[in-house]
């Protein structure tokens, strides 16, 4: 591995590794690509990520950085005078940050038990979701992306999540868009740049393969 080069190790539905996709598309960085098997990971994955062994981890300088949010950021800094995602205002920089992290702490965990969950735990699962994003939402407000006028590290933090929305709303019957029309509006305004439409993964062959990793490991 050439120690410049900048290497992605990802799986094609994670969400997380979409955040870094994205973020590297933004700056307009070329990286190798590395998809790997999360039921069978790779001696490489091991070597870089000893502590979590998840993906993704982006490689640079043959040095490893780990976690989505942090890989993001460490992008941003790296190549900083392309399409800057962080705000240089402290004030707004830590308000993104926050947001961000209430993406994984409130939205993902929430949305996994979803499509992990049947019954009551279910039902709570969908309310403890749909309350996260219409608390998105409302930070959103009239906004055309959560930083204001231009496509920021919030909005690489959950733009992600859309393409699992079809899969969400299948497993859960209801639909996002009867209760946050806004964000679907940001959803789709998102999806009209080349870094997300190109990134996100399509949503009926995502909700196949969670289909059958449900069938079994799950369900089994």
């Amino acid at each position: 591995m050439e120690e410049a080069k900048v290497v992605l190790l990802g799986s094609g539905f994670s969400m997380f590794g979409m955040r870094a996709k994205i973020a590297l598309a933004e700056k307009g960085i070329k990286y190798e690509y590395i998809e790997e098997d999360v039921t069978n990971k790779s001696p490489l994955l091991h070597e870089m990520n000893p502590i979590h062994k998840k993906i993704p981890v982006l490689i640079h300088h043959g040095r490893p950085i780990c976690e989505s949010l942090i890989i993001v950021e460490y992008i941003d800094m790296v190549w900083q005078n392309n399409s800057p995602l962080l705000p240089l205002d402290p004030y707004l920089k830590a308000q993104a940050r926050f947001w961000a992290d209430f993406v994984d702490q409130k939205v993902y965990h929430a949305s996994k038990r979803v499509w992990i969950s049947k019954g009551e735990e279910q039902e709570m699962a969908k309310k403890d979701f749909l309350e996260s994003l219409k608390q998105l939402e409302e930070f959103l407000g009239d906004k055309p992306y959560f930083g204001g006028d231009t496509f920021g590290f919030v909005d690489v933090a959950l733009i992600p999540f859309y393409c699992w929305f079809y899969t969400y709303e299948t497993f859960g019957n209801f639909k996002v868009e009867a209760v946050c029309p806004k964000l679907i509006s940001w959803a789709k305004r998102c999806m009209q740049r080349e870094s997300v439409f190109k990134t996100l993964a399509d949503e009926k062959e995502l909700y196949e393969a969670v289909l059958d990793y449900k069938t079994k490991f799950i369900l089994n």
